[in-house]
């Protein structure tokens, strides 16, 4: 016979008390997640820095507020 993991030694918990101490024991002896894979950063991608060129003329600075 295997004894048993958790004993109550003071108290009369309520079923509803002695299962939320299981759960809680349970959580805690689960291995960890993995970890996620790190993902790359697209703050410094080539396509952010790539704009289109200046096209200087008149009314161009309106026109620069639309791509």
């Amino acid at each position: 016979m295997t004894e048993p993991i958790l004993q109550v030694v003071k108290g009369d918990p309520t079923p509803e008390e002695l299962a939320a101490l299981i759960a809680v024991v349970a959580a805690r002896s689960a291995p960890a997640p993995a970890p996620e894979p790190e993902r790359s950063s697209t703050w410094a991608t080539y396509w952010r820095n790539a704009r289109t060129p200046f096209h200087p003329g008149p009314g161009r600075w309106r026109a620069s507020a639309h791509p």
